[in-house]
């Protein structure tokens, strides 16, 4: 009981003490809402997001940049800086970075830089793209034009000669009309990004059907892009206080002094920008290919089993991230299967000669990405087709001998091993064979001393004739 008492005097006092520290009736105005706005913002700490994209735009590309919007948008920063120097990339992974672009609710900042970047082909839509476009001092952007398979470049960068009209399109929808359809849809394309951020659409589509580039004074003159900064701070300091519109709303910018917060990439994305290379993911490929194929042929031998499957497992992580052509990956394989027959197939060399001829086409026809970006170097296809030749050839050959040579172990090892008789065979005697006797049958009488040669082995009993 007394216990009981005591906390109930103490919770008396407490209450007491909250009556009297309680501002009186509750008539303390609370703050209006711009007071609390600007308190917000005097207490909240404006940071910027910033990436760097350096190389052709892929799949992993587009993946990093869609990423990255999406945590700046969740953290609430002020913009994202996306800091480019690219020659080029795919039409695809360009449209799903622009969408993304044009769809997210926070600024995108492009700044083309450092000094001697470029922002070709498909940098140029990225940067009309951008709620705000910046370069440094030295950089250039232009050369939009698409290329097909047939063209030197890729999606960026070549320079075909376009069709003047529509009528040099074929009639029959040949490749002319293709190249015509591919490129008025860029056209279309491009004049839509830059009528959207309203930049000069009429050089744009120039970038397009002409591959014009300029530089980054040039491109401010023609409004093509909005200023050039020599740094990212100086170009933060200097869109402060600019208004840009993103999805349904109007946004100043506040930027002066904002804490830039560079985005480093992941380790997915490492891993995935290293080996979705053409070059390499082909590599790994062969790599996987021939430990896979080493390990059926001897099994136990475990390493290349292990080498094999890690290799083609990152073969396939990377072509996920690359414009597989299947017909490429079915001539490859076809390639082995004559690579194969060749040991049992008597062709004079034939299958080997139509195998490397397979392998070739194949390994030039794997990806589909217009021009140099995404296409397997040659210096690559001829020492791998050389490699991957002898490799077959060679073990195919040697594993056909071992499977025609004579049985060493076993009842089947001794045909045609040779032995003496030690007790007269007539039918059944005995013979001395490796140092140890067995019993023996003849169709014939061998006398004790004789040479005999094994025939067949039935059980335990050996089937033998005169040596000779």
């Amino acid at each position: 009981m007394p216990y009981i008492l005591r906390i109930m005097r103490l919770s008396l006092i407490v209450a007491a003490l909250a009556a009297l520290l309680a501002p009186a009736g509750g008539a303390q105005e609370a703050p209006s809402d711009t007071a609390a706005d600007t308190t917000a913002a005097e207490g909240v700490r404006r940071v910027v997001h910033r990436i760097v994209v350096d190389g052709a735009i892929s799949p992993a590309s587009a993946e990093y940049i869609a990423d990255a919007i999406e945590e700046a948008e969740e953290s609430g920063a002020e913009a994202l800086v996306l800091q480019l120097d690219t020659p080029g990339g795919l039409v695809e992974s360009t449209r799903d970075i622009v969408q993304s672009m044009l769809s997210t609710r926070i600024p995108v900042i492009v700044y083309v830089a450092p000094g001697g970047a470029r922002a070709g082909s498909a940098g140029v839509f990225l940067t009309l793209a951008a709620h705000v476009a910046a370069m440094a001092p030295g950089t250039n952007i232009g050369a939009a034009t698409p290329v097909t398979m047939g063209g030197d470049e890729g999606l960026p960068g070549g320079r075909p000669s376009p069709p003047d009209s529509i009528e040099q399109t074929q009639p029959d929808g040949g490749p002319k009309a293709l190249d015509q359809k591919i490129l008025n849809d860029t056209i279309a394309f491009i004049r839509t990004i830059a009528e959207k951020r309203g930049r000069n659409a009429d050089w744009a589509e120039r970038a397009v059907t002409e591959a014009a580039s300029i530089t980054e004074t040039r491109a401010v003159e023609e409004n093509v892009v909005d200023l050039v900064a020599r740094s990212t701070e100086a170009l933060l300091d200097e869109i402060d206080g600019r208004e840009v519109e993103v999805v349904d709303r109007t946004v100043t910018l506040r930027t002066a002094g904002a804490e830039v917060v560079t985005q480093e990439k992941g380790l997915r994305f490492r891993i995935l920008d290293t080996i979705a290379n053409p070059n390499i993911a082909f590599i790994l490929m062969m790599i996987g290919i021939w430990g896979i194929f080493f390990e059926l042929m001897n099994p136990g031998a475990i390493l290349p089993g292990v080498v094999g499957g890690i290799s083609l497992l990152l073969a396939f992580f990377a072509l996920q991230a690359l414009p597989v052509n299947y017909v490429g990956v079915m001539l490859i394989l076809f390639s082995l299967v004559l690579f194969i027959a060749e040991v049992k197939v008597v062709s004079y060399g034939l299958l080997t000669v139509g195998g490397a001829i397979a392998f070739i086409l194949g390994a030039t026809m794997l990806f589909e990405g217009p021009g140099r970006f995404f296409a397997v170097s040659w210096s690559v296809i001829i020492p791998m087709a050389v490699l991957t030749v002898g490799f077959f050839v060679f073990a195919m050959r040697l594993a056909y001998r071992t499977w025609r040579s004579k049985p060493t172990t076993g009842r089947e090892g001794l045909v045609g091993e040779r032995g003496v008789v030690r007790r007269r065979i007539d039918p059944v005697g005995k013979v001395a064979l490796h140092g140890e006797t067995w019993t023996a049958r003849a169709d014939e009488p061998i006398e004790a001393g004789a040479e005999v040669e094994v025939v067949g082995a039935e059980g335990l009993t050996l089937e033998v004739r005169r040596a000779g």
